[in-house]
């Protein structure tokens, strides 16, 4: 680091501050076109500006570097709320770069300026990119959030009946959402106390080997809570496409209609009702 070129930055920085500060504000207060309120961006800019001026007396350039602690801090609160908020990378971004421009117009044409310019502009694009690599790891997260989020609300499970709880499945049923069809179906068997569980897949629209492996798991995990299982939605295509692929589903009941299935489930209950009353007798 050249100490003089540093120091000369610095005295710039702090002698400018306040212009500096209401330059860079209305910079990238135009490029989120008025979405981010002037109170809440002046006071992310001017904790940021501070920040950066503080690590320039200790660290130099090295955006990188321990004495830029706080600085990346700050940046990461600023990428995951403009993530959160809907704005994009470039406006995430520009929060950042926009600095770069505000300086050019203070800096003369001398070589010296230019070598500081340069630096600093070096150092901005370091610190430019780090922000747009916290964005875009927040963007990650709320995406998976998200997509498990619908994965919870596209596979309700219900109460059809005392003792009997369905399973309503439509659109592919791939390892993510057998996960969730399971932990839902033992929750609500075990919340239920019921002892019949019906998986409808009426609205599946293709088994492959894979989907009936996945559905095979489910009916072994609510075996394993104690509740029998019910397949329903075996329309003819698909009856001959388990067929054709060699398919067994074993013992596990399967009906073509989810009231058949509901039909199957209740003459099992009275069967095992029937079965009790005669072991008191």
């Amino acid at each position: 680091m050249d100490s003089g070129d540093s120091k000369r930055l610095l005295e710039l920085l702090t002698a400018r501050r306040a212009e500096l500060i209401a330059q860079w504000e209305q910079a990238v207060g135009a490029s989120l076109h008025g979405r981010l309120s002037t109170v809440e961006l002046g006071r992310e800019l001017s904790e940021l500006y501070d920040a950066v001026v503080d690590a320039l007396a200790t660290g130099g350039f090295a955006g990188r570097s321990s004495e830029y602690a706080v600085v990346r801090s700050l940046l990461v609160e600023l990428s995951r709320n403009r993530a959160r908020q809907g704005f994009t990378p470039t406006e995430t971004a520009v929060s950042v770069f926009a600095l770069k421009e505000v300086l050019e117009s203070l800096l003369g044409g001398s070589v010296e300026d230019i070598h500081v310019y340069l630096q600093f502009s070096r150092l901005l694009d370091d610190l430019g990119l780090f922000t747009v690599e916290e964005y875009a790891r927040t963007r990650e997260e709320i995406i998976s959030a998200q997509s498990q989020q619908l994965l919870e609300l596209s596979t309700p499970v219900v109460k059809l009946w005392d003792g009997v709880v369905g399973v309503p499945l439509v659109g592919t049923l791939d390892s993510a959402r057998t996960q969730v069809v399971m932990e839902k179906l033992l929750q609500a068997l075990l919340d239920s106390n019921s002892a019949h569980a019906i998986i409808d897949i009426t609205g599946v629209p293709a088994v492959d080997t894979q989907v009936a492996q996945h559905l095979l798991k489910t009916v072994v995990a609510a075996r394993m809570m104690g509740a029998e299982c019910v397949i329903s939605g075996i329309r003819p295509q698909i009856a001959q496409t388990i067929v054709g692929l060699g398919i067994e589903f074993g013992d596990i009941p399967t009906k073509a209609t989810l009231a058949d299935a509901l039909r199957h489930a209740l003459v099992e209950i009275d069967k095992a009702a029937a079965t009790r009353a005669a072991g008191l007798l």
